[in-house]
């Protein structure tokens, strides 16, 4: 079969690989209840297929024998792939990736702590009635207008690039809704880094239980006041809590200029995300670090970051590196870019909530597989991971045959402070977006042609 995955990736001798041997691929199909006779397209069989199928841009499952050298039709193949349990390549994923994020523990350390990015983001997918169910599409479209949309919560680890834990619900979900599943993919002494969406109080505080630490920038409606000694509401306490413009944070100590310890209080107010006895279990105050700092280079919209941390220490964790820390947040944009962009994950094809699932998971899986590629080649021509082309060693595994050495990949150039404009310079085609049904659209042009 061309591109057999597995006895490519076992060329770098790494417990990894074992996990996409056929072997690996039966235990896990055996372990999900999955029972099958020996055919053409058994599971092995179709596993590999399915990567290569995402390996070369998510192709349509006709390709996809052609691209495998089987003699069978893209609906055989179609149905073999829906024969396939979820379960079976949800354990391949969570296999592959736990011996992987094992092989990358130590990359890409800062101060001694390792990194993570945590976001969300979406992906569309066919409109189909059990879509459009369970996952809905973004408001302002009418009914039969737009495409399903799913919301998606991605853990990165930032020295590698991979994925570690993504879950995905419906579109108008929470971010924080699914957060606290993500910090037992961590371990204490880890740093998560975020934008506004997971510097509230319940987040940081559960973090803090596990002894882990946080790096977020501060919600726009927090009142922060740098002023020693300055005054304070208190959430909950009659007329002091009740006073506008003042911080609901109590001064601890300064920490530099622009830099200071404060101790948080708890909200009244119970978040949607979190049960009343969950709330109530949380700390009554939290010591929490804030700091303000200004981007001086050029090509970055916004010049003044206020953020917060768990980490308290100003000589070990000067605000200087802590800027730093944050600005490494951005990686997880790049990932999802080459998720959805450069692998063509952005629209999704299978028309069920299972089969959609089973895309996802295999495009993560093969993400990964990349990104091990990347890590390998960085390593042998010592470069940063991040200055390898993902594009050529995507191209790579998808084309090499069993026993091909890892070449050389293409290095990209170093350019710091690039400016790039938020802008399409190829015009989209001029056509009117669809703001009724087809059906309604379709019987407004009989009529008019009826009319002529």
């Amino acid at each position: 079969m061309n591109g057999n995955i597995a006895r490519i990736v076992d060329q770098f001798k790494q417990s990894w690989s074992e996990e996409l041997e056929d072997d690996a691929i039966v235990r896990a199909c055996q372990e999900a209840g999955h029972q099958w006779r020996e055919r053409e397209l058994g599971p092995v069989a179709t596993v590999k297929m399915f990567l290569l199928q995402i390996l070369f841009g998510n192709v349509a499952c006709e390709f996809v024998p052609h691209l495998a050298g089987k003699d069978v039709t893209g609906s055989a193949y179609c149905t073999a792939r829906g024969r396939l349990p979820l379960e079976a390549l949800q354990t391949l994923l969570s296999r592959c990736t736990t011996k992987m994020a094992a092989c990358v523990r130590d990359t890409g350390l800062w101060l001694g702590h390792r990194l993570f990015l945590i976001d969300g983001s979406g992906f569309s997918m066919s409109d189909t009635p059990e879509l459009q169910k369970h996952f809905g599409q973004p408001p302002g479209q009418a009914a039969g207008c737009g495409f399903p949309t799913a919301h998606w919560l991605a853990l990165v680890h930032f020295g590698s690039g991979l994925f570690q834990k993504v879950i995905t619900s419906a579109l108008r979900t929470s971010e924080l809704s699914g957060v606290a599943q993500m910090h037992p993919e961590l371990e204490a002494g880890d740093v998560l880094l975020g934008d506004r969406a997971f510097s509230s109080y319940g987040h940081v505080a559960l973090l803090m239980l596990r002894s882990l630490h946080g790096i977020f920038r501060a919600h726009a409606k927090l009142i922060i006041d740098f002023t020693p000694e300055r005054p304070h509401a208190i959430p909950g306490k009659g007329k002091s809590g009740c006073q506008p413009g003042r911080p609901r944070s109590k001064w601890i100590s300064s920490a530099g200029p622009l830099d200071q310890i404060v101790e948080w209080f708890r909200p009244v107010e119970v978040p949607a995300w979190l049960t009343a006895e969950a709330w109530a279990a949380l700390p009554a105050t939290l010591r929490i670090r804030e700091l303000r700092y200004t981007i001086a280079r050029p090509g970055f919209r916004v010049r003044t970051v206020t953020l917060l941390t768990t980490l308290l220490d100003p000589q070990r964790y000067p605000k200087e590196k802590l800027a730093e820390a944050y600005g490494r947040r951005w990686t997880i944009e790049t990932c999802l870019k080459h998720l959805k962009t450069t692998m063509k994950m952005d629209i999704l094809r299978c028309l069920t909530v299972r089969g959609v699932q089973k895309e996802l998971t295999m495009f993560l899986l093969v993400h990964n597989l990349v990104r091990m590629i990347v890590l390998e080649a960085a390593q042998r021509q010592g470069v940063p991971p991040e200055r390898i082309s993902f594009v050529d060693a995507l191209r790579w595994l998808a084309t090499a045959q069993p026993g091909d050495a890892l070449p050389d990949l293409v290095v990209l150039s170093h350019r710091p402070g690039r400016i790039e404009p938020r802008v399409r310079k190829r015009r989209p085609k001029d056509f009117p977006v669809m703001k009724k049904p087809r059906t309604v659209l379709q019987q407004e042009l009989l009529a008019q042609r009826l009319a002529s």
